[in-house]
């Protein structure tokens, strides 16, 4: 009989290695890794495990390291478990809530009398240093539901939680079995702490450096993030694999910071959001009303150009609409609440007209339906593309409105296109090109794909003619060449979706246009037109929005650009600088000549110094400024002065006109 064996897997090389009853996956590793140095958890399988488990006999097992992405969510996970310790050492009150990794760090929830103050973040940030260097063992413990209800009889949410199947961000439960891990004592053995959790985490704290770790900040969370729930206390941190990886979180946060689209839009006046009109509802002031107009105006233009046809809808509809389309059935709970009018009654409240729901409506594809179905139509009109800059309202949750990315009223650029099922490949392939190459026209150009498939508890329509929407996306995502990456369960309950993720200036990952095939509202809309043979037929209807919403989209180029837009979308595109006040009459002649060409140029005629006025055309971030003295006025000239601080002087003033609509003209970044 042969001895039993395991096949490790190193840099994509397979070796055998006999095991035996009393081998651990960290035994295995630890034969070609010394040391286990760097190593967090082990794939067996496919699937991440402790190192201090039995070897199973035939398996594949490789190395999963803490600068590996799964490697780096363990060392996160695991670190999230130091901080709820840290918590309840400092203060033994707190209940536990969860605490999963999440993109570049971790969180975890507790119950406790009063909120958390920096000075306690920066307590709970030591404790956890000394917890890291004493070393402790992460040891998993299989448990009955039973024991585990017995056990945490003082921890109530985590109780909650036994029996149930959690969730995606539920690190708690959802496993094969119900698991404790104990934070065991290195010289002791004594269990000092522990947790419900399914693993897997590292073997012990010292994994995790303790200088590549921090505290970041706290706020208030609703449990499973249910408004109906009680509202805890989440402190998030991050933790790398080394302090250079810290270093370089940390520094991409002030960057970030820097371009905060919230900040800047007060700095530079171009939005706000008045408390007198209510969370997620922004105003755009005059100068944020010319980055909107120029980038409506653009897209209006290329729509034309494309054969779109303009269409209006209306902001709110009776409640039949949604009935028809499904969204009161699937989407009720991103809507705002019926409006119920129209009713009367007599003297004593007796109805004597019955009243109407109506809601403001979420999406316009409903109405572009009925615009489609309001008289017979043609397959020689297909593909038909209509366009509408549609306001939409939608009932976001207070925390999770967002500056311009997430708000509750929003202007979407919506396209609705009908095509035949014959046309409809070539129609999405040709209307992805026609994406990309618009948002490159704004400065975006770093691009990959995503695809969202059906969610199983939230769809209308056949399972075939989703799989054949699903398909038929991905084939087209497919020959774009771009990276395409699923997203399983995540498109809407009427259709699979591609959405175009854009990456900006600081490689920040944004969600930008969507592409979404409909075989389904077609359906409940009744929309046919007649074919070619005289029969009729049933249309494919694609969605689109291009910019997703206007709102978003000048959020997420606000701080693309870091406020420093490309002359073509600046509110501001030249500031007429005089050294003394008798220069000012001549800058404004070549302001005219300038507003004359489709400029949009001021001359800063106050009483301010001149340095003053450069460094206020400055903090505009304004493209050029264009400087005025003696010798300039002499000389028929301007001095040309950049944002970065460069100047050239003497340029004549017809040389200055071109050089400065040649910029905005081609859309080009100075």
């Amino acid at each position: 009989m042969s001895t039993p064996q395991v096949y490790v897997v190193i840099d994509g090389h397979q070796q055998a290695r006999d095991v035996d009853t009393d081998t651990t996956w960290g035994d295995v590793l630890g034969e070609v890794i010394p040391g286990l140095r760097g190593v967090a958890v082990a794939r067996v399988d496919g699937e991440l495990v402790d190192l201090d488990q039995p070897a199973r006999a035939w398996a594949r097992v490789e190395p999963v390291m803490i600068s590996d992405p799964d490697g780096l969510r363990v060392l996160r996970h695991s670190c999230a478990h130091v901080m709820a310790q840290a918590v309840q050492d400092e203060f033994p009150e707190a209940k536990l809530g969860i605490g999963p990794p999440i993109e570049n760090g971790f969180y975890y929830e507790f119950d406790v009398p009063e909120p958390f103050t920096p000075d306690d973040l920066a307590r709970i940030e030591k404790r956890m240093g000394q917890i890291l260097k004493q070393g402790q063992r992460f040891v998993r413990r299989v448990i009955t539901e039973a024991e585990a209800r017995e056990e945490l009889a003082d921890e109530p949410y985590k109780a909650r939680l036994v029996g149930s199947e959690g969730g995606a961000e539920v690190m708690e439960v959802g496993g094969k079995e119900l698991t404790v891990y104990d934070n065991v004592d290195l010289r002791s053995g004594e269990r000092v702490w522990g947790d419900l959790c399914r693993g897997p985490h590292v073997p012990t704290t010292r994994l995790i450096p303790a200088n590549a770790f921090r505290v970041m900040r706290s706020s208030a969370a609703y449990w499973l993030g249910n408004q109906a729930n009680e509202q805890l206390q989440r402190i998030y941190g991050t933790a790398w694999p080394d302090k250079d990886g810290l270093r370089s979180y940390l520094t991409f946060l002030e960057e970030a910071a820097k371009r905060d689209h919230r900040r800047l839009g007060v700095d530079l006046d171009l939005f706000s959001f008045p408390d007198e009109i209510g969370s997620g509802l922004p105003v755009f002031h005059p100068k944020g009303g010319v980055i909107r107009r120029v980038m409506e105006d653009y897209s209006r233009a290329k729509h034309e150009a494309a054969g779109y046809e303009f269409v209006y809808s209306p902001h709110i509809t009776k409640e039949h609409l949604f009935e028809v389309s499904g969204h009161l059935d699937w989407y009720a709970d991103g809507m705002y609440p019926a409006m119920h009018i129209d009713e009367e009654r007599d003297a004593e409240g007796n109805v004597r007209r019955a009243g109407a729901d109506y809601y403001l409506k979420p999406m316009n594809c409903p109405f572009h339906n009925l615009i489609f179905r309001t008289r017979g139509r043609s397959y020689r009109e297909l593909p038909l593309r209509m366009f509408e800059f549609g306001s939409v309202y939608r009932y976001e949750k207070s925390g999770v409105v967002h500056g311009l990315t997430r708000v509750r009223g929003m202007t979407q650029d919506d396209a609705h296109i009908y095509c035949t099922k014959e046309q409809m490949r070539d129609e999405l392939a040709s209307l992805l090109g026609f994406v990309l190459e618009l948002l490159a026209d704004f400065g975006l150009e770093d691009f990959y794909l995503e695809l969202s498939s059906k969610n199983p508890d939230k769809f209308v329509g056949d399972d075939s003619l989703w799989e054949e929407a699903t398909s038929t996306l991905a084939e087209v995502a497919e020959a774009s060449g771009l990276t395409l990456v699923p997203d399983p369960g995540g498109a809407a309950f009427y259709g699979p979706k591609i959405s175009v993720q854009a990456r900006d200036a600081i490689g920040r990952t944004w969600q930008m246009s969507t592409i979404q095939l409909d075989f389904n509202l077609p359906q409940r809309f009744e929309l046919e037109y007649q074919a070619s043979d005289g029969t009729r037929q049933r249309p494919v209807m694609i969605h689109r929005a291009l910019f997703g919403s206007v709102e978003r989209f000048i959020g997420v180029l606000t701080e693309h650009y870091a406020g420093a837009f490309p002359p073509w979308l600046a509110p501001v595109q030249v500031v007429g600088i005089p050294v003394t006040e008798r220069h000012v009459d001549y800058l404004d002649e070549v302001a005219a000549r300038l507003r004359a060409a489709g400029v949009r140029v001021e001359v800063d005629s106050s009483d301010d110094r001149m340095q003053k006025k450069i460094r206020n055309a400055q903090r505009a971030k304004v493209p050029f400024m264009l400087i005025a003295g003696d010798d300039d006025m002499g000389a028929g000239a301007v001095s040309f002065r950049f944002r970065d601080g460069s100047q050239r002087n003497g340029v004549p003033i017809d040389e200055a006109v071109a050089e400065v609509t040649a910029a905005i003209a081609e859309r080009r970044q100075v």
